[in-house]
């Protein structure tokens, strides 16, 4: 795999390129997109084939193989991850988003309050406001760089209409991955205040060298009364198009009433997604996420040094995935500013920080998963924009 390819993916219909001006306001012809989480690699060779095996078929009609897929799932799982999942508590569903919004509905109503802990993946707190139900947040404190959970301040803070956490890990937008330590805590305080635990862990394969994810089954077993696990081929193979995710229940009561909610929606797998999800969990997949995963480390090098350089810029450190979490605190200025200086001097489109929530109001978050080349332009186009900086 040639992750140094340049690929000109304007014109495509791709949200991140050709979305760009309508989603950020940046519109320059030579600007870099760094805002949503979609990589600019070239498709691995394993997805690429079993694609062409769908076409070659020229059957797109009603289908088998939802078995088969899910068990490539638990395969994943347990060889990546440690992870005994069991495909019949599986469930099907149109990516991750719609995994978490059949979740709210199925075991909250509406006014009830759902916390996260922020600042966080900004969809959490869009599907929590469209369902009816109440953002509760509990912001991170930053400790010797990194972001920490403060359950004591959360516990103090508890209304008593507290239904389901909504958790990130490893943590979007910051790339931390949480101890054993920090898993079982939450788990405690989950089980001691009775609410529901919904594990997003879609950027569980996004981990660099050094560093372990831990699902959640796996670090705190004894709390699979309440957990509900969200997982998802779509982010480590940049599939996000073909519209699956996997939602894991092994509670039989959670599992039923999640089971009535997709019935009642007439929920089922699209053919796309199985065959992409069933092709990237295998070894061929394996081997790509390997080289990707160094690939990336150069990345996040060259970004984090590149952008620490600049004077009052600090890049939060990252223990997983590729979205770099920059603070701006220290430049002295205000965030206007900051956003202006980013995308009209250095015509880069990044991620807005206060869209994250509490916390976030001083950051913006940086996709580096590109070619080096275009990673090193963006690096040297930040460093100009703030060259006057002392």
């Amino acid at each position: 795999m040639n992750f140094d390819e340049l690929i000109d993916r304007r014109g495509t219909n791709c949200t991140k390129w050709d979305g760009m001006q309508s989603a950020t306001g940046v519109s320059a012809q030579d600007a870099i997109p760094m805002w949503v989480a979609d990589m600019d690699f070239r498709a691995g060779d394993f997805l690429q084939d079993a694609t062409r095996a769908l076409l070659e078929k020229a059957n797109y009609g009603y289908f088998t193989g939802e078995p088969e897929m899910k068990r490539a799932v638990a395969w994943w799982m347990q060889e990546r991850h440690g992870w005994e999942a069991d495909p019949a508590a599986m469930f099907s569903t149109y990516g991750l988003g719609n995994g978490i919004a059949l979740c709210l509905q199925t075991y909250t109503d509406p006014g009830d309050e759902v916390i996260i802990f922020t600042p966080v993946y900004h969809e959490f707190t869009a599907k929590i406001r469209n369902a009816g139900r109440v953002v509760k947040e509990s912001p991170l404190r930053i400790e010797n760089g990194v972001y920490h959970m403060d359950l004591d301040a959360l516990e103090n803070a508890l209304s008593g209409r507290e239904k389901m956490v909504l958790f990130c890990s490893p943590h979007n937008p910051a790339g931390r991955v949480w101890s054993a330590e920090e898993l079982a805590a939450l788990a405690n305080f989950c089980t001691c205040h009775n609410l529901l635990l919904v594990s997003d862990e879609i950027h569980h394969d996004l981990v660099y060298t050094g560093q372990r994810h831990l699902a959640f089954p796996v670090a705190v077993p004894e709390v699979t009364d309440r957990l509900i696990m969200l997982t998802s081929s779509s982010k480590t193979f940049n599939t996000a198009g073909s519209r699956l995710g996997t939602v894991t229940i092994q509670d039989p009561d959670l599992r039923a009433r999640f089971s009535a909610t997709m019935k009642a929606l007439n929920i089922s797998p699209n053919l796309l997604g199985c065959v992409l999800t069933h092709a990237a969990y295998s070894q061929e997949g394996a081997n790509w996420v390997d080289a990707l995963m160094c690939y990336l480390d150069g990345n996040r090098d060259l970004f984090v040094s590149g952008v620490s350089d600049i004077p009052g810029v600090k890049a939060m450190t990252m223990q997983a995935t590729y979205l770099g979490w920059v603070d701006f605190t220290d430049t002295g200025m205000n965030m206007t500013e900051v956003i202006n200086r980013v995308t009209t001097q250095a015509r880069i489109a990044p991620s807005i920080g206060a869209e994250f929530g509490t916390g976030g109001e001083s950051f913006l978050r940086f996709n580096f998963a590109a070619p080096r080349a275009r990673v090193a332009e963006a690096v040297e186009r930040l460093q100009a924009a703030f060259s006057d900086l002392q």
